[in-house]
């Protein structure tokens, strides 16, 4: 049976590690007041923490006490160090540093919607854990299984995994579950949607009843919500900030731009912040692997150096192109919804939304790329008439309007942009506003009269067609 949760809240407007001196969430001031081990206060320091987040001061000692959490918390607020870090610390004692496999049962299994995400909380953990017996290990699809199957069988505490590779090795009897203390589901929201519950619930299945059950979130709808306490017994509920809010550091603003003009307009804004000295690195979001794909080859051909990453690139493909658009060899990363959630970049500058989208949650985790850890980030866009309604969804879910604003000024017009033909004269090239002039091979003579010629089509006809649902 479950019963109703305890909530911690932390309202935007109050003090961030807000509590009373007597309980598990009263101020913190530095990790070395959640009594932990030195061995973990040590890799800490290595990563060059000295103080805690919010979510991090909250729900560590919630966590530690055993009781089951859901916590929700803006992207970029360190949740992965809020859950992995009271994992390390409960598991401890049990650590130890025989070499045999049965000395190193799965005792912690942490669950992501995305390869990446996994990727990340498993680096986190080795390193928060390195200087103890612990051993992580991280599997996900993409990848030949025999390194992760070599890893298994040597024995691992703290598991990161998809649902769908570790279907896998459980199918091949090469992961149990039967000793997992802690189950996590990050990115809890996604996590539960209905694709993901059939894989889960196997899952779920597999662990022992009596384990303790952590779900960490950007965003809990009240649907999700009442989802995920099923799993849940007795869950104290962490927000240290106004439940699915966007973070105060990222500035957001929307252009009104018609889709076959997007794509000029990307290439408007990418030059127009160059000329004012911004970074030239953008995170650039569609709704389909088809429509990423084409985005990419579109602003190469404008001279952008551009990369896509979508769930049809091999697991080393999209390694690959992170790593370029980590390096600065890509600047413009074009992405589906597998880069929104637990991607970390460090001072992402720009987040562009070239369609919107169709869950509001999903524009949060989109914008939630820039803007982390206190840096400043911002997040453009691009809105077409028929996406007013995802709009206005958005706008519900934030609870505060959107800034609409015009393209900034720019000479520069995208060579795929749609041209529009003026009479009288033709130019090569088109110029200003999203306005481009038609090309001929030379001018129309006096006194004769032609047919203005077709404008081109330039955008990719892609675009014009209905949306495709991404799998």
């Amino acid at each position: 049976m479950i019963n109703s949760a305890p909530e911690v809240n932390s309202p935007a407007n109050s003090p961030p590690n807000g509590g009373s001196e007597d309980s598990p969430n009263a101020p913190v001031a530095a990790f070395t007041d959640f009594a932990l081990d030195p061995l973990i206060l040590k890799a800490i320091a290595e990563q060059g923490y000295t103080l805690p987040t919010p979510i991090q001061a909250k729900a560590i000692p919630i966590v530690l006490t055993g009781q089951d959490v859901m916590g929700a918390a803006q992207t970029g607020t360190g949740k992965t160090a809020a859950f992995i870090l009271p994992i390390i610390q409960k598991l401890l004692p049990l650590s130890s540093g025989s070499a045999s496999p049965a000395r190193h049962p799965i005792r912690a299994l942490v669950l992501t919607p995305t390869r990446e995400l996994s990727d990340q909380v498993a680096e986190n953990a080795a390193n928060y854990s390195r200087h103890t017996n612990l051993r992580t290990a991280v599997v996900f699809g993409g990848v030949d299984m025999q390194p992760q199957v070599a890893a298994l069988r040597a024995g691992v505490e703290i598991l990161i995994a998809t649902p769908g590779r570790l279907l896998d090795h459980l199918g091949s009897k090469t992961a149990n579950l039967s000793q997992v203390e802690i189950l996590v589901l990050d990115e809890a929201d996604r996590m539960l949607d209905m694709g993901f519950l059939p894989d889960l619930q196997r899952i779920i299945n597999l662990i022992p009843a009596k384990r303790q059950t952590l779900l960490f979130s950007a965003t809990f709808s009240p649907e999700i919500k009442k989802l995920a306490q099923s799993y849940l017994r007795n869950p104290a509920t962490v927000e240290v900030a106004r439940q699915n809010a966007a973070a105060d550091t990222v500035k957001q603003v929307a252009h009104l731009v018609s889709s076959e003009n997007k794509q000029a307009a990307i290439v408007s804004i990418i030059h127009e912040r160059t000329e004012a000295g911004f970074p030239r690195q953008y995170l650039i979001f569609t709704n389909s692997r088809l429509g990423c794909a084409r985005l990419a080859r579109a602003l190469e051909r404008d001279g952008i150096k551009a990369g896509a990453l979508h769930g049809d690139k091999s697991q080393g493909e999209r390694t690959l192109t992170l790593d370029a658009f980590k390096s600065g060899a890509i600047e413009a990363l074009v992405a589906t919804d597998v880069a929104a959630r637990g991607l970390d970049i460090p001072d992402m500058p720009c987040v562009i939304n070239h369609e919107l989208p169709f869950s509001a949650e999903d524009f949060i985790h989109r914008i939630g790329r820039t803007g982390r850890a206190g840096s400043k980030g911002d997040a453009i866009a691009l809105v077409d008439a028929s996406e007013k309604r995802l709009l206005d969804d958005i706008e519900k879910l934030l609870k505060r309007k959107l800034d609409i604003a015009p393209l900034p000024e720019s000479n520069f017009v995208s060579s795929n942009a749609p041209a529009r033909g003026r009479s009288g004269r033709s130019e090569g090239r088109g110029e200003g506003r999203g306005e481009s002039r038609s090309e001929s091979r030379g001018e129309a003579r006096s006194g004769e009269s032609k047919p203005a010629p077709k404008p081109k089509q330039a955008v990719d006809p892609f675009f014009y067609q209905p949306y495709q649902a991404m799998a």
